[in-house]
């Protein structure tokens, strides 16, 4: 029999493979043969640790010592010390920023310490593969108290005293839902867990999916139990396609385990689990043309009611939560409705994944209470803004959501509170933006998208949005007009009442937030032909200083040579042929180079 002593945990997740972890896992498989470890020590490929900032990323146990950055080339050094002779490998090792003090266990990283991890427990330390690792964690416990103690009333009676709310954007109570389902008429009904993740930015849903699928298969499957349906599909896009590939494996694992099926645990309760990979289109978020889209049709929202929950896939009672929702089940059955309503705030209970991105030191997932400051979030788990820039905006909820600004880092994240400050919780995309984001591009940005994915349907946001992005875009070209800014406000409010579906009910709220809190800089764009934060090209100019030593390293990167000037003279810069690309601006090692 094989005595393992130590487990090498490699991240493989879709971030850290990109960063190169599976070379780094070869090199672990390579090196341990040569120095005849390899039936000494395991290699385990797990999903999503969360600190993708610092990928790719390997834990070794017993000691739980965590290593940033890993590359192949690191490999040899890290088996040699710390496999074969017991020595931590100090360089590889996480630095905090400020006291650069070198940190041996995750737990001790500030990100990490202030997150509370219920839906990514396993993420990151468990092999996603392998079904008995997640049943070693207490993985399918619930399903089993729920048929074995449980009648189905009770299961939905016990999420709804827990308080947990929609993950997806809208923040609907879970356990009504579920019970509205539960009390329509009918005996075939329909579970649906909504994994057409599209937010900019948002890669929530995909990592759970990657590291753990197992919890959303045993969240779907008490959900089934409680509503009476005895089929499930998971709706996921094309574009993840490790996701897919695991749950598959996760779905195949728990039939033949007796988890999924005929008969489930000898309880004579059967359910079956089916894949559907998305195209890709934004609009399938939208839980009608979700199910439009599994049936094989265009995926477009349609009216409602009536609700999916009375009449959904094929015309059947359908419940439909998304993967986080889900992977809050099973820890709402075992731990207790009362342990989870204990967490977050009176109407916003538990916890929240978010994916940060943008304009943040520590890019990645992390898992926070409701109630959470945004301040707490963006400087002491995000790490604050790099290149000490000053913070300017973060923009959360996605392209639904709203950009909020400085004055208001001390909101509490829930999901009352941001939707009173214009902006809403969405799936837990958060972007971070520093000085030099121009906020109009932002809402530019972030309505162009919308408008690419609508549908189309609805003239509201088939025309309204496309109206709004042409404002938008004249007046960050500097031709914006006296009362482009009334005109905007007015258009947004009428698509956001007059819109089918959630798609064009929100699109307007990154303008309308904008507007609200930065209405300064959309002034300045229209009335002073000047982009404060120097970003929109066609209201900037370039011009050299005196301090120019004519080195010429700016007329070599000029693709349109634009730039004259002697050797070791004075440059000078032609307005006329200048297509404004910044070539120059950032490659000037004296500076001597400035916009306006």
């Amino acid at each position: 029999m094989e005595h393992i002593r130590a487990h090498v945990l490699i991240c493989a997740g879709t971030g850290c493979v990109s960063s190169g972890s599976k070379k780094v896992e070869a090199a672990f498989q390579a090196e341990l043969v040569a120095k005849g470890l390899d039936k000494e020590v395991k290699i385990i490929e797990t999903g999503c640790h969360g600190f993708c900032e610092m990928g790719p990323l390997v834990i070794i146990y017993p000691e739980g010592t965590f290593y940033v950055r890993v590359q192949e080339s690191d490999v040899a050094e890290l088996v040699e010390n710390h496999l074969f002779k017991g020595r931590i490998v100090e360089r590889l090792l996480y630095k905090e920023p400020i006291t650069h003090e070198k940190i041996p266990s995750y737990n001790d990283i500030v990100f990490y310490k202030k997150q509370m991890r219920y839906v990514l427990a396993n993420c990151g330390h468990i092999d996603p593969e392998d079904i008995n690792e997640y049943i070693a964690e207490g993985g399918y416990e619930g399903l089993g108290k729920v048929l074995t103690e449980m009648q189905p009333a009770d299961v939905v009676a016990e999420v709804k005293k827990s308080g947990l709310r929609g993950r997806g954007g809208g923040g609907f109570p879970t356990g009504m839902k579920w019970e509205f389902t539960r009390n329509a008429p009918g005996t075939k009904k329909y579970v649906v867990c909504n994994a057409d993740e599209g937010d900019p930015g948002a890669f929530m849903d995909r990592s759970v999916l990657e590291g753990d699928p197992h919890r959303v298969i045993e969240g779907m499957a008490v959900c089934g139990y409680a509503i009476g349906a005895d089929e499930g599909y998971l709706y996921v896009r094309a574009e993840y396609p490790l996701a897919i590939k695991r749950l598959k494996i996760a779905i195949k694992q728990a039939e033949e385990l007796g988890l999924l099926g005929e008969n489930i645990l000898g309880s004579g309760f059967n359910f079956k689990l089916k894949i559907k990979e998305g195209a890709g289109a934004f609009v399938c978020g939208e839980e009608t043309a979700l199910l439009a889209s599994i049936e094989g049709k265009r995926g477009m929202p349609r009216p409602r009611p009536p609700f999916p929950a009375i009449s959904g896939l094929w015309g059947k009672p359908t419940n439909i939560n998304n993967v986080e929702t889900f992977g809050n089940v099973p820890h709402i059955i075992t731990k207790g409705a009362d342990w989870y309503a204990s967490i977050g705030t009176e109407r916003s209970k538990g916890t929240k994944v978010f994916a940060l991105t943008g304009r943040i030191n520590n890019t990645g997932l992390a898992e926070v209470p409701m109630g959470i400051k945004m301040r707490e979030i963006i400087y002491e788990i995000g790490g604050g803004i790099p290149n000490g820039k000053k913070f300017k905006a973060v923009q959360i909820g996605g392209p639904s959501g709203g950009c909020l600004p400085e004055h208001m880092l001390d909101l509490p994240v829930d999901y009352d509170s941001l939707i009173q400050a214009g902006a809403m919780m969405g799936s837990g995309g958060l972007v971070v933006m520093d000085e030099t984001t121009c906020m109009v591009d932002v809402a530019k940005f972030f309505l162009n998208f919308t408008q690419s994915e609508s549908c189309g349907k609805c003239t509201p946001c088939r025309e309204g949005t496309k109206r709004m992005l042409e404002i938008l875009t004249r007046i960050t070209d500097g031709l914006g007009r006296p009362g482009d800014i009334a005109l905007l406000e007015s258009m947004a409010k009428n698509i956001k009442t007059t819109a089918l579906c959630g798609l064009g009910q929100t699109a307007p709220n990154p303008v309308l937030s904008t507007l609200r809190y930065f209405r300064d800089e959309y002034e300045a764009h229209i009335n002073d032909k000047r982009c404060p934060a120097g970003a929109c090209s066609n209201l900037l100019q370039y011009s050299i200083t005196d301090t120019c030593k004519g080195c010429g390293l700016c007329k070599k990167v000029c693709p349109v040579e634009a730039i004259s000037g002697e050797v070791k003279a004075l440059h000078e810069i032609d307005l006329v042929k200048c297509i404004k690309c910044g070539a120059c601006f950032g490659k000037c090692p004296f500076k001597s180079i400035v916009k306006a």
